[in-house]
Parts: C-alpha cells; sequence; structure tokens
C-alpha cells in the first residue's frame, strides 16, 4: 500500500476522499485553487497546495500543475474524484507515467468508454441491451436526417464525448432535428473539442438506473446494487435511492449481470458505474453509458451496504484485496441522497455567494457530506453542489420520513439553496409511490391552468 494520495478535486468530494485516506492511516494532500484556500478540505488535509487562480483550465483542469503538485509533495498515489480529470485518459497516462499510481481504471479503458459511440458498439458486441442508434459519429445534419429515418424519432441527440448530462437534446421529428443537431454539435466542439454527434431513439418514459461495478484486483468484476437517478433537472441528477423503487426483480437481475458483463468486457479494474434507461412501459432496460469513476451519488451504496467505496479503490489500486467480501455484499434497508446545490428551487438557477449561516442535520440515518460551512463562499466557478443529505433506514417510508425532517432541519443562509425543492419532492404523490420516471421534475415545474 502507497503511503500517501494527492486528492485532484475540490469541495465535498476532496473532503470525503480525505476523510477515508486519513482513517487508512494514510497521508492526504489537497490541491485548490486561490479561491478555495478557505474551504474545508483545504484546512483537513494533511497538506494543501495551491495550484492556480480561480478558472478550473488554470487549476483543477491543469494537468501540469497538479502534476507539479504530486512531484512537490512527493505523493505516491492520485485520487481524482470526479469531474474535472477523472475520466482524462491523457491525465490518467501522465499520472502512471510520472510512476505515482492512479486511483481509477486503466487510462484504455477511459478512452474506450469516453467516446459514446465506441462504448455502444463495445457493449453490444459483448451481449448487453443497447437501444437502436448510430454505430458510426455523425458528422453532419444531412446524415443525421438520413439515420433519423432509420432508427425513428423522438430521437436523443447526444455529443459523443460528453458526459454529466451535458450536450444533449431531445429532437421530435426532421425540422427539428437539424436545429438540435447544429445545437449539440456547436456545443461539443466548444466544450469538448469535437464535433461527433450520436444520435438514440429517445423513450418519453424511462427511469434513469444505474449499477455500480467494482474490479478487483484478482480480475473479478462485481455489481454492487443499483441506484434508480430519476429525479433530474436538464439531464443532471437531484435526487439518487437504492434499491430502485418498484423495480421487477427479474430486470434487477438482468441488470446487474448486464453491468458485470460490461465491466468484464474491457478488463475493468477499481470502481465504476453502468448507466442504463429503463422502459417504464416495455419493463425492459438498454445500456447508456459507463463511468469510469467513482460517481456523486457512490453514498447510498455505501449506506445499504456497510462498506467505504474510497476505501475498497485504494485497495484495489494498490493491488490488495477489498477489506471486505464484496461479493456477497447483500443490502440492508433503503437509502436517499438529495444534492444540495447553490441554486433556486424553482427554476434551479444558480446563485452563489458567502455562507452567513451554516447548520446540518443530525440524527440516526443521517449523513452529510459538505464542501462549505459557516464563513465559506460558494463562488460562480465551479459546479453548485454544496453538500448532498444522505439517509438510510430499515425501508423506503422510514427513508422518506427521517429525510423530510433532516430537510427542514438544514439552515444555510447566503447563497440560494434548493431545500425548498426538497421539501415539495418529499411531499409529492408520484415521487411517494415509487412509481415516477426522468419526467418528475419537468411535471411538477409545469405551469397549472390559470396559474
Amino acid at each position: 500500500m502507497f503511503e500517501s494520495v494527492l486528492v485532484a478535486n475540490r469541495g465535498e468530494i476532496a473532503r470525503r476522499i480525505i476523510r477515508t485516506v486519513q482513517r487508512m492511516g494514510l497521508q492526504a494532500i489537497a490541491v485548490h485553487s486561490d479561491v478555495d484556500r478557505g474551504l474545508p478540505f483545504v484546512r483537513e488535509a494533511d497538506e494543501a497546495i495551491e495550484i492556480g487562480p480561480a478558472p478550473p483550465a488554470e487549476s483543477y483542469r491543469n494537468m501540469d500543475a497538479v502534476l507539479e503538485a504530486a512531484r512537490r509533495s512527493r505523493a505516491q498515489a492520485v485520487h481524482p474524484g470526479y469531474g474535472f480529470l477523472a475520466e482524462n485518459a491523457q491525465f490518467a497516462r501522465r499520472v502512471q507515467d510520472a510512476g505515482l499510481v492512479w486511483v481509477g481504471p486503466a487510462p484504455e479503458v477511459i478512452e474506450q468508454m469516453g467516446d459514446k459511440i465506441n462504448a455502444r458498439n463495445l457493449m453490444a458486441a459483448a451481449g448487453v441491451p443497447v437501444s437502436r442508434g448510430t454505430e458510426a459519429p455523425v458528422l453532419d445534419a444531412a446524415a443525421g436526417l438520413v439515420a433519423g429515418r432509420d432508427i425513428g424519432y423522438p430521437l436523443m441527440v447526444k455529443a459523443s464525448a460528453g458526459g454529466g448530462g451535458m450536450g444533449m437534446e431531445v429532437a421530435e421529428d426532421e425540422a427539428s432535428l437539424a436545429e438540435a443537431f447544429a445545437r449539440v454539435q456547436s456545443f461539443a466542439a466548444r466544450v469538448f473539442g469535437d464535433q461527433a454527434v450520436l444520435l438514440e431513439r429517445f423513450f418519453p418514459r424511462v427511469r434513469h438506473v444505474e449499477v455500480q461495478i467494482l474490479g478487483l484486483a484478482d480480475g473479478r468484476v462485481v455489481a454492487l446494487g443499483e441506484r434508480d437517478c430519476s429525479v433530474q433537472r436538464r439531464n443532471q441528477k437531484l435526487a439518487e435511492e437504492t434499491p430502485a423503487p418498484g423495480l421487477p426483480a427479474t430486470v434487477r437481475g438482468r441488470m446487474l449481470a448486464a453491468a458485470v458483463q460490461a465491466g468484464e468486457a474491457v478488463g475493468y479494474r477499481n470502481a465504476g458505474t453502468v448507466e442504463c434507461l429503463v422502459d417504464v412501459d416495455a419493463g425492459d432496460f438498454v445500456f447508456l453509458e459507463m463511468n469510469t469513476r467513482l460517481q456523486v451519488e457512490h453514498p447510498v451504496t455505501e449506506m445499504v451496504l456497510g462498506l467505504d467505496l474510497v476505501e475498497q479503490q485504494l485497495l484495489v489500486a494498490a493491488g490488495e484485496e477489498t477489506s471486505v467480501d464484496v461479493a456477497s455484499s447483500a443490502p440492508s434497508g433503503h437509502a436517499l441522497e438529495l444534492r444540495i446545490n447553490a441554486e433556486d428551487p424553482t427554476r434551479f438557477l444558480p446563485g452563489p455567494g458567502a455562507v452567513t449561516a451554516w447548520e446540518e442535520p443530525a440524527g440516526q440515518g443521517v449523513r452529510v457530506d459538505s464542501g462549505y460551512g459557516p464563513d465559506t463562499t460558494v463562488t460562480p466557478h465551479y459546479d453548485s453542489l454544496m453538500a448532498k443529505l444522505v439517509v438510510h433506514g430499515a425501508d423506503r417510508d422510514q427513508v422518506l420520513e427521517r429525510a423530510r425532517v433532516a430537510v427542514a432541519s438544514f439552515r444555510i443562509e447566503g447563497p440560494k439553496v434548493n431545500l425548498g425543492f426538497f421539501t415539495e419532492l418529499l411531499d409529492n404523490e408520484e415521487f411517494v409511490s415509487g412509481r415516477y420516471d426522468t419526467g418528475i421534475v419537468a411535471r411538477m415545474r409545469r405551469p397549472r391552468p390559470g396559474g
């Protein structure tokens, strides 16, 4: 086992990784931008190195600056968290070329799964269910129109190199496809540096369900249950829970098996997630994408399995056996995560600012992973996520009740905060029933007649 880990991230995920690193008796090294120097993760690390100004390209996405910090601190391993450089194959290679341990899958796997079209084709060849879609990059609108006639409408238009719900639009017909294609391609070229577009059949009523996998040092791939991530705004998640409510046991079993199949097809090592779309009407699922990193919502899996996924990541990266028998881990109870963002609860527009009050809820089954606290500032330079409120209980009803109490007692003043949305969600009849899909937030925000 290595003795020191540089955490190439910020905020709540950096703080969460640092906590496990230190619990394991290892040295935790933080890197931070100049505007983040007052955040908890910087104070709590054993060593902290400033790597640049606020813009991510000049700090957290600056490979040279991160690697120089690793050299200066004599770090032996690098954990990327999620976002920033976490799914950058070039960075993973550079970490390894510098003689450091990369806490994640092989760079080749990151590369294979980072291209959505390539990932689809690999999964289809491995026997994993995929939806109808293009098998090669679509580079112009004319080719998109031809493909659209073959696939059928409505279509999801995606940036092939995209991720995190970015670079996606729905086209209902040929006229809207031409417009959506132009916007997505322009966005993809600007943000990802890749103009390739993927077209897939769009399902109006779907649930977004993902499977946590862990590729072990001995070559086995295990599935650690599923998470329902269907509560979304602008294709980005707001709440996640496990087990997925109302998911038929047969579908769950096939999905877990397909996720293991997907991991084995690429020789997956370390933590990863196989994301699927579940067709509510047909009761079946298709592969969506594979995230080659730790997910934001990993705590709900930890809560029901009683394990530390970051610890397992570090052990696998070191070539050691996991600290628990993950292959036989069975879930206990139910868990729900709510993403507490600095944004208004109605339109979800960001509202950064100085934190003037911060009081976290406590109680049985309540966990808060936060990146901020009193006398800190949420700046406009990064994602709006401030904290994750995670609640565990014996069953879903108990979790919902504990979550209502926790949301009501979570006090944040200064920035805008979306706690009011969760107050509404936890009493929403559709959500409470467990029979919801990815359209739930849009329906909650649909103007009422005469309103």
